[in-house]
């Protein structure tokens, strides 16, 4: 049901309801009318005939019969002449006033008092008064008529100006509705003009509000999904590129080991199968061959330092825990002095090549800046699984971090392994350790099947050292 139709139905019972107590009331002031009218004119008959009745009874009833005769109507009242016999000599003609209509009966009998009826008797006969209402009922019935009648078309004008007020009304409500569907539909430019009516044109000015407000916010997160699609676009081509490069390092690694290391395998052999024929024939070309297979070792201990560095190939042959125990002996044995101790401890749980690519560089990376920036002697490298997720933890007893360490930007290093890690949705921290030393974090959280890394959710801190 529509507001117009509403608030019409309520104006059509407020208006009956106007109309049937005015209704109500003048029924009882005609009722009471008629019934003061009747009464009074039956008393003021009764009084009238009462006095001269007798002058003319005792003339006989001829004479009588001609007072009545002459007499004529009594307003609201029947005149009766009786003879001894009860035989009816006389009656009041019918009243002139209106003459042939009545009002309904049912209205007579809402309106008419109870009727009256007065005798004097006299010797020879009866005079019979008899009160009637049937004129002033019919009064009362044509003022109901013209009440009525005037009620109705009271109620047809109210009504109709009520409809054509109402329908201006609410007319601004029909443009609130279909903006309110264009914006349903998905457009949201629709503005709303100035409408008639304070709360309309409130209710109009909260919708371009709102519409406003809306544009803006839906404008924001598109620029949201916007920069968050390039920036999965810019960690997925950072993993392409990561990936290419740990692939040309691996060939590289590959290439040195497999074809440049024999080479100076060869080139050393050769040298000192130069010098061992040479000896005591020609001291300075047993020399020079010496000295080229002494070059030719330190570049093979050169190379051989430099190729985990490009690719650990112990990591894909052998796994990361073997890969990071390795990569302990390495640093023990490059640094005389520096202590590496390492904790291991995977269970069943199964990495991909790129999470236990990204763990160990962190520790490549970490083990560098803690013996070349911290000048650390002690380290402590774990790796351990926790339910899905994996944690690697490196600890120093190092110079520790830069006092404002938090607003500088951290190097390198740093910055591209905290961009890999996250790259594969996991998490990398880098806090001081009390009294002094450096802890760094990387987790990493396990493939449901076959992927790599996923997302855990721990806080993480930029640092440089």
């Amino acid at each position: 049901m529509s507001l117009r139709l509403k608030i019409q139905l309520i104006v059509v019972a407020l208006t009956l309801m106007f109309i049937g107590a005015v209704v109500t009331l003048q029924y009882r002031a005609f009722k009471e009318s008629v019934n003061e009218e009747v009464i009074a004119a039956n008393r003021v008959a009764a009084q009238l005939l009462n006095r001269t009745a007798w002058l003319y009874a005792a003339q006989g009833t001829p004479a009588m019969l001609a007072f009545l005769q002459g007499v004529g109507r009594i307003r609201s009242n029947d005149v009766i002449l009786l003879d001894a016999s009860g035989n009816e000599l006389y009656r009041s003609p019918p009243s002139a006033y209106k003459s042939g209509r009545d009002a309904p009966d049912w209205f007579a009998d809402m309106i008419a008092p109870r009727i009256t009826e007065q005798a004097i008797s006299f010797p020879d006969g009866k005079l019979v008064m008899r009160a009637n209402a049937s004129r002033a009922v019919l009064d009362a019935w044509d003022w109901f008529v013209e009440l009525v009648s005037g009620a109705i078309l009271l109620l047809v004008a109210v009504n109709a100006l009520v409809f054509w007020l109402v329908g201006r009304a609410v007319e601004p409500f029909a443009q609130i509705v279909g903006a309110l569907k264009d914006v349903e539909s998905g457009r949201f430019d629709v503005a709303l003009p100035t409408l008639h009516g304070i709360e309309a044109n409130a209710i109009g000015a909260a919708f371009n509000r709102m519409v406003r407000v809306l544009g803006m916010q839906l404008e924001t997160e598109k620029r949201a999904i916007r920069a968050e699609a390039q920036l999965s676009d810019s960690r997925e081509l950072a993993r392409w590129v990561d990936h290419h490069i740990e692939q040309e390092r691996r060939m590289i690694a590959r290439e040195l080991h497999d074809e440049l290391g024999q080479s100076v395998t060869a080139m050393r052999s050769i040298a000192l199968s130069i010098a061992q024929r040479v000896h005591g024939h020609d001291a300075p070309a047993e020399a020079a061959a010496r000295t080229i297979a002494d070059e030719a070792s330190r570049l093979y201990d050169a190379m051989h330092g430099l190729i985990p560095r490009l690719a650990p190939l112990v990591l894909d042959n052998f796994g990361l825990a073997d890969a990071l125990n390795d990569l302990a002996a390495r640093t023990r044995q490059a640094h005389t002095g520096v202590q590496v101790d390492v904790d291991v401890s995977l269970g069943d749980l199964q990495l991909g090549s790129d999470a236990a690519l990204a763990l160990y560089r962190a520790a490549q990376e970490g083990i560098t800046n803690s013996l070349r920036h911290g000048r650390a002697q002690r380290l402590g490298l774990s790796l351990h699984a926790h339910g899905d997720a994996v944690s690697l933890e490196l600890v120093d007893d190092g110079q520790g971090l830069a006092a404002d360490w938090a607003e500088r930007p951290g190097p390198h290093g740093l910055n591209w392994l905290r961009e890999r890690v996250e790259s594969l949705g996991g998490s990398f921290a880098l806090e001081p350790v009390v009294p002094h030393g450096v802890r760094l974090r990387a987790q990493l959280r396990a493939p449901d099947s076959g992927g790599d890394a996923a997302a855990t959710v721990v806080p993480t801190a930029g640092a440089v050292r």
